[in-house]
Formats: C-alpha cells, sequence, structure tokens
C-alpha cells in the first residue's frame, strides 16, 4: 500500500517491542519492525519507488498519522456498527481507537441485535454526546430507563426509530421530547403502551418535527393525535396503521394545522370519506396510503384527486366500494400520478381500458384479486398505455393467456418493456 510518499519518506521506524501483529511487510519479505533497519529512512521498493507504512503503533509525524487516519477512517465509514465492534476494533490497538471515534457513533443502527441492552445505551450516552440517529428497532433488551438516558445526554439527537419494542412506552418518549428538541424523525410502531401522554409531550417540545410513524399503536387516541398536530406545524410524514381509537377528528385536525404534509396513511383506521375529505386542503399532498378504509366513497376519493394536484401515489387496496367510474376519474384527474394500487377493488376491464386510454403519467397499477378483470382488459391497458412498467394481476383467475410475449411487440415502446405479474403483486408498504 502507498500513502503519500514524500510526506512518509523520513518517517522513523518504530521499535518492535510488544507491537501488535498488523504491521507491513517489506520488500523483502521481513516483517517492518525486524532485524533489517533500525534507526533511519524507512525501507522502500527499489523497483517502484513506493514507501511502506510503519507498524503500529503510528509514528509521531503528524503528517504520517493524519494521511493514515484519513484512509483507515474511509474503510471503517463503510462499516456497520456491528462490524466495527466486532471485528475492526480487533485488529489492532489504533483501530480500536479509531473505531471509537466520534464521527462513527453519530448514526448508530443498532436494529435486531438481542445483545442490545440499557447498559450499553447508557454507556453509548456517557461517551457519545454528539449522537443524531439511532435506530433500536427489535432490541428486546432495551427498555425505558436506557432511552431516556440516551436522551438526557444526547440533545442533538434528530431521529429515533424503534419498532416492535412493545416493553416501550410512554417514558422513553416523553424523555425523547423533554431532553431532544430538535428531533424531526419518531418512528416508534407497533408499541402496545405508548399513550397519548407520549404525543401532547411532542407536540408540546418538539416543533421541527417533520416525520412520525405510529402504526399498531393502539394507545393512541384523538387527543394525542390533536396535540401532536398542533404542536407540530412542520409535519411533512404521517403514518398510521390499524390505530383503532383514531378517528375523523384526528384527520381534520392534521389537515388544518399541518400544511407542508406529503405522506400521510391512515391504513385500517376507523376513519371515513368526512374525515378524508379535509385532506384536499393539503396542496402538497404526493403519497395517500387509503388502504381498508371501511366507509371510504369513491366521490372523496375523486374530489381528493381533483384538488391534490401533486399526487403521485394512491393505494386503495381493499376498499371494496371503489368502482370503475371512480378510477375513471382518476385516470383523468391525477395529471401527476404514478402509482395506483387497486388490490381488491370492485373494478372491472373497464377501470384499466380507462387508465390505458386517459392516463400519460402512471407507470403502476396492481389490481390483484380483482376477479372481474380478463384477458380484454389486461391486453388493452397494455397495448394502449404509453407509461405503463408494471401491471399487478395476481389471482386475477380470468387472466389467462397475457404475458410478457404481448407487450414485447407492443411498437411504440421506447423504455424499459411493460412487465406483467399474475403470479406475485406488489406490496407497498409505508412504514
Amino acid at each position: 500500500m502507498q500513502v503519500c510518499k514524500r510526506k512518509c519518506s523520513e518517517v522513523q521506524r518504530c521499535t518492535p517491542c510488544k507491537q501488535p501483529r498488523c504491521a507491513f511487510a517489506t520488500p523483502d519479505g521481513v516483517g517492518a519492525g525486524g532485524d533489517v533497519g533500525g534507526a533511519g529512512d524507512a525501507p522502500s521498493n527499489s523497483e517502484t519507488g513506493h514507501s511502506h507504512l510503519p507498524i503500529c503503533p503510528i509514528p509521531s509525524s503528524s503528517s504520517t498519522s493524519k494521511c493514515l487516519r484519513f484512509f483507515c477512517s474511509q474503510v471503517l465509514s463503510h462499516l456497520t456498527v456491528k462490524e466495527r465492534c466486532l471485528c475492526a476494533s480487533l485488529v489492532c490497538k489504533y483501530w480500536r481507537d479509531l473505531c471509537l471515534d466520534f464521527q462513527f457513533w453519530k448514526q448508530i443502527d443498532l436494529s435486531g441485535l438481542q445483545q442490545v441492552n440499557d447498559d450499553l445505551l447508557v454507556n453509548i450516552a456517557s461517551r457519545r454526546q454528539n449522537v443524531t440517529e439511532i435506530n433500536i428497532s427489535d432490541c428486546r433488551g432495551v427498555h425505558d430507563y436506557g432511552v431516556s438516558s440516551l436522551a438526557s445526554h444526547c440533545p442533538g439527537l434528530q431521529k429515533y426509530t424503534a419498532y416492535r419494542c412493545k416493553q416501550l412506552g410512554d417514558i422513553s418518549v416523553t424523555a425523547l421530547a423533554t431532553h431532544c428538541p430538535l428531533l424531526v424523525k419518531v418512528h416508534v410502531g407497533n408499541q402496545d403502551k405508548l399513550t397519548d401522554m407520549a404525543l401532547k409531550k411532542l407536540g408540546a417540545n418538539c416543533r421541527e418535527l417533520r416525520d412520525i410513524h405510529l402504526g399498531q399503536c393502539y394507545g393512541i387516541t384523538d387527543e394525542g393525535m390533536m396535540a401532536l398536530a398542533r404542536g407540530c406545524p412542520k409535519l411533512q410524514r404521517l403514518y398510521l396503521q390499524e390505530n383503532k381509537m383514531v378517528t375523523d377528528q384526528s384527520v381534520r385536525s392534521v389537515a388544518e394545522h399541518c400544511p407542508e404534509l406529503q405522506f400521510v396513511g391512515f391504513m385500517g383506521c376507523p376513519v371515513t370519506s368526512q374525515g378524508v375529505i379535509h385532506l384536499t386542503a393539503l396542496q402538497n399532498l404526493s403519497v395517500l396510503d387509503l388502504r381498508h378504509i371501511s366507509e371510504l366513497n369513491n366521490e372523496t376519493v375523486m374530489e381528493v384527486v381533483r384538488k391534490c394536484r401533486k399526487l403521485s401515489s394512491l393505494n386503495l387496496c381493499l376498499n371494496w366500494s371503489i368502482n370503475d367510474r371512480c378510477v375513471e376519474i382518476i385516470a383523468k384527474e391525477g395529471r401527476s400520478l404514478k402509482e395506483l394500487y387497486l388490490v381488491s377493488c370492485k373494478i372491472t376491464d373497464h377501470a384499466l381500458i380507462a387508465i390505458g386510454q386517459y392516463s400519460s403519467t402512471i407507470e403502476t397499477v396492481d389490481a390483484g384479486w380483482c376477479k372481474d378483470i380478463t384477458d380484454q382488459g389486461a391486453t388493452q391497458i397494455a397495448q394502449s398505455s404509453k407509461s405503463l412498467r408494471y401491471l399487478g394481476l395476481m389471482r386475477c383467475d380470468k387472466v389467462t393467456r397475457v404475458n410478457t410475449k404481448l407487450v414485447a411487440a407492443i411498437p411504440y415502446l421506447t423504455g424499459s418493456p411493460i412487465l406483467i405479474k399474475q403470479t406475485k403483486t406488489i406490496h407497498k408498504h409505508y412504514g
């Protein structure tokens, strides 16, 4: 390896006593620091003129230290926390010290590591006060105490992710809201113990919050959601899933108080068209997930598409009221729409034909489990659409003859061919 020949060529050789075995070999095959040479110039290859680095520990020369430190830092930056701790840090003392450098502990991903516990978070908190991002998803050994300790020592924390940590509750999120006012992202899906108390604290303290995920947090109600919406006007992404106590009041509140919302999801929540209609006020709305909304009517969906001109992705899966007429209006009015998900909707061939005829932007259509779609609809959308790139037809049992050979023969396709799938459907999860 060659590093900074001019700056490193005058470096004194190190004493070999008790050195870690991470030395570079000299050209004649003898490890640096062996019997060849003593004080003086570092050995160099006479044919290439390349200088060889001295063994650990790193010499006192500041230019050499900076040069090697930069190189090692670049290597370590590509490793995960687990790789740095269990592998790289064991190479030598110098690498161990580098692995503890603050620059590698700003963003910490501990997700899925069952060895992670409160003691580790306390240790990180006491040593690394510059942490800006942490992910402890699926870490079942972490409790409110560990997260609270981290929060109290890391006031600059901006992103916090803790999916499926059912042992956590209000105490941890309240501590984060109290000590980390710069939070911009909080993803705490699938936490049964979380209640409105935590949301009220976030709304009161975290004015910079832009991204929150509260899917399957069953203790949250409209009271907490309204407090969050009033206190976080910069919110851009909001995702809920099966929050059984979140109703139209929450939808109305976020639409009124969070005008910058771009990404909204209410999958499986007991909201109705009376709440969803308020989303028409969101001029920046680009992604909308309305899967499995029991009382969603076609008129409301059509009005949302008409008013939200930046809407690029619309998920209406598992809404049996959505029909051909609704899809036709979506195709006509959705000028920015690129993704449309219609799994298990009440549509027929006419819906697919309308998309192919009226939309010049839709690239992805998933119509899986729509039993009334036949070869005619699948063939005509493939032949008429100038933008379609994916057509999902899983369990559309009346579709029997459509395949990629058909679409490969379509003359106007200049980009990638349309991919028609009858065995696999797109699963779009906005978590």
